[in-house]
């Protein structure tokens, strides 16, 4: 752990305690004179220290959609729903391949955020390296957001945990009283799936904990290359667990603990039927069928927190460390015949995180200034060992005898600083106006910093109509897991030499963000939003997969003009709940300033004078759902549409459209020696549509990936 950044945390760490004494002598006082003070009720200060760090995060301006624990039991898998199929749920959320996720026409630039922390994405992407079974309650904010929000800015994924002190008591008032309870599941099903998950949470006495580990094997780990109904060689193991564990120090404080871990194995699914593209010294043939490339995962992180009330002001202080790694082990015969390289890759990123946030009321109430800083230090480490060809200036092959090529990044220690200010302003009954600004520096591969003013309103038409509307100046640093410098010329003269020589630093995105939105209530059952946004550019950041290793690499283009409207709509009356959402996108880039060597001579100069999509931009994409609860069963269906995302020379064209129809009937029973059991039988894509995703060309595409054709599950969950 970085000395400084702990050295500065317990400096605030103490400066809070010591304001939240000075602020009321008399509690310590108090205490000391009557012993039983010390005896508190878990539930109920855990509930308001709860709420006290709700206020720490406001929302005024940017556009909301929350998704509960209860909504996340009627989808067709209910809480073994993958993270990234959850937030698809929402509207302007497009999916692709791999678990990626583009909100609003960005690729990726998700920033999660746990119980109001900062965890610094993994190299692979961080929303699959959470159990989804830990959310109470997930928020996804887009739009113009206020000054608080910084770095990953196409959405913040604000998850609130389980916590375990959650259950109500019988009697309140015993905060002494212990209270335990889990939950143990199991899903199987099609593609060989195995999944058991299981969790626990209770409190005792001042403690309370929440702990949830689930492992996962299937034959279907990274989307199918081919239309075919079973993939080849695309076995995956995934194991993943979550701890949650906090102490109350006082009826206003409390100190909390909470980490993650994710190991997981795939498998690089194959594509039979292709021809060998180069020749191996004593090789005659390789089947493309059997190619045996694999990839490990690892992400870990943990986070120290306290969390509290002194005075009138709500503040979290929180020291982390996430250390993320992907290793991809190709066929060493195999990769050389098809591809002419086959390179070992190994990436490492481990992130020293300091996070304080603050919030105190001023003039009567009128006024709630929000404030406060975030600092990490970043250790990046790329290692890579390639088999290559020797060739001729034009990638001919000039012999069959491979040769090896060492292409290791040097070590840096990039940094990040942030600092933000802002008031939330009640202005009158009906209108509240947020207003800050946040002042940002990185120094890293390249150093930069920026000054981003925010302002947004939130206007209470009546009891019916809300309209929200905001502007922000937005400052996105490119993602440095992902970023392996590479040496151009290691490879001239090989049958892995670059497109192009000229390799520029990927720069930090900066843009201007317009957004307004309306919300409307019809009745007590129907609830409408509609949201319109538009963004202008600067030196766009855009990922693409440049190599055989599931690892995306940034680049930027140097203009960029992104636009969009969203209409959601929700529906409830008794037993039947249901939503529909419905997005269109337009998001374009033009000229390649930087990563310039992942892309031909003749992209980059249709680029330089063409606006171009972005390959992840897709004009229509829908989502929806329908629950129904009849005689004790729930029954429940969605569906996911999409026009199809970009392909072919420079993004030009776009694949057909394609949706799929998810189909779920769950009840409980009463079985011998198991007692109470929930039981769901799930029918993912009912229809059986084969559809693609990718399929290979467009711009940073690798293989062609086809969604998953039909599958029944069988889940099985007992609470006690």
């Amino acid at each position: 752990m970085n000395k400084n950044l702990l050295a500065l945390s317990i400096s605030l760490i103490l400066a809070a305690q010591s304001g939240r004494a000075a602020a009321d002598p008399a509690t310590s006082a108090d205490a000391a004179a009557d012993p039983a003070s010390t005896t508190l009720s878990t539930v109920e200060v855990n509930a308001k220290l709860d709420r006290s760090r709700n206020q720490l995060s406001p929302n005024v301006g940017a556009s909301q959609y929350v998704i509960d624990s209860a909504a996340i039991e009627r989808l067709p898998l209910g809480d073994a729903t993958p993270l990234n199929q959850i937030l698809l749920q929402a509207p302007g959320v497009v999916q692709d391949s791999y678990g990626q996720l583009h909100v609003r026409g960005d690729h990726a630039d998700l920033q999660y955020r746990i119980n109001g922390v900062i965890i610094p994405e993994s190299i692979s992407g961080f929303g699959q390296s959470l159990d989804s079974d830990i959310i109470e309650r997930v928020q996804l904010l887009t739009g113009a957001l206020p000054a608080q929000y910084g770095y990953r800015t196409a959405g913040v994924v604000d998850i609130t945990t389980e916590s375990g002190a959650h259950r109500h008591h019988d009697h309140p008032g015993e905060g002494d009283e212990s209270d335990f309870g889990g939950k143990i599941s199991l899903l199987a099903g099609s593609n060989g799936t195995f999944n058991p998950q299981l969790s626990l949470h209770g409190s005792s006495d001042r403690w309370s904990w929440f702990f949830t580990g689930e492992y996962l094997q299937n034959d279907l780990g990274i989307e199918n290359p081919t239309p075919a109904y079973n993939a080849i060689h695309d076995h995956t193991n995934q194991a993943k667990g979550f701890g949650y564990l906090s102490y109350l120090l006082d009826e206003d404080t409390r100190v909390s603990f909470m980490f993650g871990v994710a190991n997981n194995r795939f498998q690089i699914p194959n594509k039979p039927g292709q021809e060998p593209s180069y020749q191996l010294d004593g090789v005659d043939g390789f089947d493309s069928a059997k190619l045996n490339e694999r990839q490990r995962e690892i992400t870990r992180f943990g986070v120290l927190s306290l969390q509290g009330h002194f005075g009138d002001s709500d503040y979290q202080i929180s020291l982390g460390e996430r250390y993320t790694s992907v290793d991809y082990n190709p066929d060493p015969i195999g990769d050389l015949i098809f591809n002419g390289v086959a390179g070992t890759i190994a990436r490492t990123n481990r992130a020293d995180t300091l996070q304080a946030d603050f919030s105190t009321p001023i003039a009567g109430g009128t006024h709630t200034l929000r404030y406060g800083a975030y600092v990490s230090s970043e250790h990046p480490s790329s290692d890579n060992t390639s088999l290559v060809f020797p060739a001729d200036q034009d990638g001919n092959q000039t012999s069959s005898t491979p040769i090896t090529i060492v292409d290791n990044a040097p070590h840096i220690n990039a940094k990040t600083y942030g600092l933000y200010l802002q008031d939330e302003w009640n202005l009158s009954d009906k209108l509240t106006m947020n207003y800050g600004v946040r002042a940002d520096k990185v120094d890293a591969y390249v150093s930069e910093g920026q000054i981003s003013p925010r302002i947004g309103f939130v206007y209470q038409f009546s009891g019916t109509t809300t309209l929200h509307a905001g502007y922000a100046r937005y400052f996105t640093p490119p993602p440095t897991e992902l970023i392996s410098p590479t040496d151009i010329a290691l490879f001239q003269g090989t049958t892995n030499q670059l497109p192009t020589d000229v390799n520029a630093e990927t720069l930090s995105e900066r843009s201007h963000y317009f957004d307004a939105g309306i919300a409307q209530k019809i009745g007590d059952n129907w609830t409408l939003g509609l949201d319109a946004y538009y963004r202008k550019v600067s030196n766009l950041l855009d990922e693409g997969q440049f190599g055989a290793a599931l690892i995306f690499s940034p680049f930027n283009y140097a203009q960029g003009r992104i636009r969009g409207v969203e209409f959601s709509a929700t529906y409830t009356n008794g037993n039947l709940s249901a939503y529909f959402n419905l997005a269109s996108n337009r998001a374009m880039g033009k000229q390649v300033v930087t990563g310039q060597y992942n892309f031909s001579q003749d992209e980059l100069d249709y680029i330089a004078t063409h606006w171009v999509h972005l390959d992840h931009d897709q004009r229509l994409t829908g989502s929806g759902g329908i629950s129904y609860d009849w005689n004790d069963v729930q029954l429940g269906a969605n569906f996911l549409y999409g026009s199809g995302l970009r392909n072919d020379f420079a993004n030009t064209a776009h694949l057909p459209q394609y949706w799929q129809i998810n189909l779920s009937a769950a009840r409980d029973f009463d079985l011998p020696t198991l007692g109470k059991t929930n039981v769901r039988l799930a029918i993912v894509n009912a229809t059986d549509k084969v559809y693609e995703l990718r399929d290979g060309s467009g711009i940073g595409v690798g293989a062609p990936q086809y969604g998953p054709r039909a599958g029944a599950y069988l889940a099985l969950s007992k609470s006690f």
